[in-house]
């Protein structure tokens, strides 16, 4: 699946980041809706903007906790921003400890150059999307 076409208002807040961030960003965006659609429980993503940055949530189904793209502050790198309160970067850090750098509870760091890590990064965008489904009992990827 391909992504829809961005709403004006996320357009611009993609348009605001440096430009390796953002396109890095765009790449995650394709990303986050290839894996929704790849998971009929997740439903049709709601895409607005949180705090002035992109944000994805599965406002159709509840599925899932919002994930939402930026840039940390003093950091040239491009960060997927989870709910600090979820187990998801945890998780995260647990599965791939050597794959991404980590921010705490809230953040995994993509470097703006070189691949994607499709593989590994769909893993974690499929554990935000399902994340209230896994803890209502069903497993998400392993």
């Amino acid at each position: 699946m391909t992504a829809p076409p961005l709403p004006r208002d996320v357009s611009r807040a993609f348009g605001a980041l440096p430009a390796p961030i953002g396109t890095r960003l765009l790449q995650v965006r394709e990303l986050i809706f290839a894996t929704a659609a790849a998971h009929e429980e997740v439903g049709r993503l709601t895409e607005t903007l949180k705090w002035g940055e992109p944000a994805y949530l599965t406002d159709e189904t509840g599925s899932g906790s919002t994930i939402r793209l930026g840039r940390l502050k003093g950091s040239e790198q491009a960060a997927i921003l989870f709910n600090c309160r979820t187990t998801l970067v945890d998780n995260f850090r647990e599965r791939f400890p050597d794959r991404f750098e980590y921010r705490q509870t809230r953040a995994l760091l993509l470097p703006v150059a070189g691949k994607l890590p499709k593989r590994e990064l769909g893993v974690c965008l499929s554990l935000a999307l399902t994340y209230h489904l896994d803890r209502r009992g069903r497993r998400g990827p392993r």
